[in-house]
């Protein structure tokens, strides 16, 4: 049996991919892999195989959290440079976009020009209640909530909010509550992104 056959064999290509050979092993396949276009042509498949595998089990991530996480970094930030801690009022059938004027006014509570589907600036954070003014540019994904409930103010633009089997369509001033433990999701239906103030309250 050829040298280089045996080195396919023994799965000492699979570990070279992988970066789990030792320098003097990775010296050697290299060495091989000069002489013997077999040796190259197992790797790159071993590569390929690997990379549609990885594919096959990756999990997408929800696109909610990295706005959310983007927003409580840059929160915590604005703590630390001297902002007030205030604390944004209680959102109900009752609640208009007046009562949000105080961050509203504010020149660091805008969107980026090139927004993605999602952009949020936290304003009021307790352990019972996070507020946030978001902007959805074209849908929020489906999600679940079983320990908060999630609670929507219209700033700007209009929207449909699916819940299960129904569709609620809001626009500027509109209040709404998602019930706990429904599937929901926000469909922009304005020609520009959707501006909300939203807050996630303890049930």
């Amino acid at each position: 049996m050829k040298d280089w056959q045996e080195v396919i064999d023994s799965g000492l290509l699979d570990l070279y991919v992988l970066n789990e050979t030792t320098t003097e092993e990775n010296s050697f396949i290299e060495l091989l892999t000069s002489t013997h276009p077999e040796i190259r042509k197992e790797i790159e498949a071993i590569e390929v195989a690997l990379e549609r595998y990885a594919l096959h089990q990756a999990i997408t991530p929800d696109p909610i959290i990295k706005p959310f996480l983007l927003a409580t970094i840059d929160y915590t930030e604005r703590l630390k440079l001297g902002e007030p801690i205030l604390i944004a009022p209680l959102l109900s059938e009752q609640s208009r976009v007046d009562d949000y004027s105080e961050w509203l006014a504010r020149d660091d509570m805008r969107a980026p020009t090139d927004l993605e589907d999602v952009f949020a600036k936290i304003i009021s954070y307790t352990r019972e209640v996070v507020s946030a003014i978001v902007w959805i540019r074209s849908m929020a994904p489906k999600e679940v909530h079983d320990h908060e409930y999630e609670r929507f103010l219209i700033l700007e633009g209009s929207c449909d909010i699916y819940v299960e089997h129904e569709i609620f369509s809001l626009t500027v001033g509109d209040y709404f509550e998602i019930p706990l433990q429904k599937t929901h999701h926000v469909q922009v239906t304005s020609k520009f992104p959707c501006k909300v103030i939203l807050q996630r309250v303890a049930a």
